[in-house]
């Protein structure tokens, strides 16, 4: 076995965790009496969990032996000819405990997703059931990307569509229809729930886009209180210097209150959670921002070897890497708060709660909305090669299968998390009917937040009853890669050595 150092990205949902860990010398791949070429995905997959999964000791076919007598691990490999199928049957309790490992069969669209890059119309939608229905859908839009497709089109938040190339759209369909890359989406009247159509439409094409998380960033003046709004829909690593930059112009402009709004940020990374933390306070440097755990034999290494690993801190500066590969680092911008407004919704989650989670010791955090997500755990990238890293000895080049398991969850510094998600300090419900432009005060969840700040301040006015509509629960976003976190941080180098 080699000594190799590797970089990992930890996804908290979803986290690129390019790992670097020794497979066993006496792995069933090296039989010389069966081909376990016929099985080599789920090979890989098997030990993958069996060496990273979080609730390993729960699930009996991970056990150290499982692989002891290779006849009887070829046969349970070869069980499961679809390796889909092979990896969900390695999950632990997948309807109440583990709902958010998975496996993937390109993991080049996986890491390009975790940069922010993927192929987009540049509508960001959300589908619903169609009221008294269980099988026609409708979409609605939350936002539209900037210099997209669709922002030179007519099409807008608020907008509401149920059927594409003129199909409605159905729990059977809406999957292919959305996928295409070029498709006509025809809008509705919302009506109530039960979509009638308006006569309007458009025709979007995708195309590889990258996008700013930093969606708005802006300084309010409310009667008088400067209060920062910074609207960050995912924490892209990629951005940082983009999102240090905005707490640099509200830090400018004078804000001595901010608001952030979460509402649509289903995570990123962890590092870019605690350079968050820190831009939002600064007066915490080095103090324990959260804590990882991880499966029994894992946290026993790392207690007894690394307990610094472990430890995820305030910091008051982003260390990067140039485009020369030279390490730079950039002061942070800090705002200094004693508390901080947060809008939530049942999309914020993974490092979106991690913010909430791992500043809540430390400052008055309030949030405005609805609850998250209620994502606590982190998974990592691990790929078919000698240490299940990406530039592991032996990367396999026949495919390019990849798994995303969950390997730990986070605590605060007082060892708590929140499970179950995060109850809001002040409930608002966003309806599709009340939708406004983003960032403007009557918006109602930002009107809601300001006067959280400065009481006498009604900026909102409900006009017309709101329209309740059920989310499709099949539906996970419209990207597979929409959730997750990451954190970027350099193995201990005898982290390849602890098989030996």
């Amino acid at each position: 076995m080699k000594k190799v150092s590797y970089k990992l990205a930890l996804s908290l949902l979803t986290i690129t965790f390019f790992l670097g860990c020794n497979k066993s010398d006496d792995s069933p791949n090296s039989s010389t009496a069966i081909d376990f070429s016929q099985v080599e995905i789920q090979d890989f997959i098997w030990e993958g969990m069996n060496a990273y999964y979080l609730w390993k000791d729960n699930v009996p076919a991970l056990a150290n032996s499982k692989d002891d007598n290779n006849e009887s691990y070829y046969n349970f490999l070869k069980s499961y000819p679809d390796p889909d199928n092979f990896f969900e049957s390695l999950i632990y309790n997948r309807e109440n405990t583990d709902k958010w490992s998975w496996v993937v069969d390109d993991y080049i669209a996986l890491e390009n997703s975790f940069q922010g890059i993927s192929t987009s119309n540049g509508v960001k939608y959300r589908l619903s059931y169609e009221s008294g229905s269980d099988y026609n859908i409708l979409g609605y839009v939350r936002y539209i990307q900037p210099n997209s497709d669709a922002s030179t089109k007519d099409v807008k938040r608020g907008y509401v569509f149920d059927a594409i190339d003129g199909i409605q759209l159905t729990v059977d369909n809406y999957s292919s229809l959305l996928a295409q890359d070029t498709y006509t989406m025809n809008f509705a009247n919302l009506n109530g729930g039960v979509p009638v159509s308006n006569g309007k439409s458009v025709t979007l094409t995708k195309s590889a886009y990258q996008e700013n998380p930093v969606l708005i960033a802006k300084t309010l003046d409310v009667s008088g209180t400067k209060i920062g709004y910074i609207m960050y829909n995912a924490f892209t690593s990629t951005y940082d210097q983009q999102l240090n930059e905005a707490f640099g112009q509200l830090k400018s402009e004078g804000a001595t209150e901010l608001i952030l709004d979460l509402r649509y940020n289903g995570g990123g990374s962890v590092q870019t959670s605690v350079y968050l933390a820190s831009m939002i306070t600064g007066q915490f440097n080095g103090q324990l921002f959260a804590k990882e755990k991880w499966n029994t034999e894992l946290q026993s290494w790392f207690e007894s070897n690394h307990p610094d690993w472990l430890v995820n801190s305030f910091e008051n500066q982003i260390t990067k890497q140039n485009s020369n590969g030279s390490t730079i680092q950039l002061p942070i911008n800090s705002l200094n708060l004693n508390r901080v407004f947060v809008i939530t919704t049942g999309s914020s989650a993974s490092a979106s709660e991690l913010i909430i989670n791992g500043l809540n010791p430390y400052i008055n955090v309030i949030t405005i909305g609805t609850k998250t997500s209620g994502k606590y755990t982190g998974s990592i990238t691990l790929y078919d090669s000698d240490t299940f890293g990406r530039t592991g000895a032996n990367l396999n080049p026949r495919h390019t299968w990849a798994i995303q398991p969950i390997v730990l969850e986070t605590v605060n510094k007082l060892g708590v998390n929140d499970k179950d998600g995060f109850d809001p300090t002040v409930e608002i419900i966003e309806y599709v009917s009340d939708f406004q432009e983003l960032g403007i005060e009557t918006e109602p969840l930002l009107a809601k937040a300001i006067e959280q700040i400065v009481p006498s301040a009604k900026t909102s006015a409900k006009k017309k009853p709101s329209v309740i509509i059920e989310d499709f629960k099949g539906y996970k976003g419209d990207s597979k890669y929409e959730t997750g976190m990451h954190v970027d941080k350099e193995l201990p180098a005898d982290f390849f050595n602890r098989l030996n």
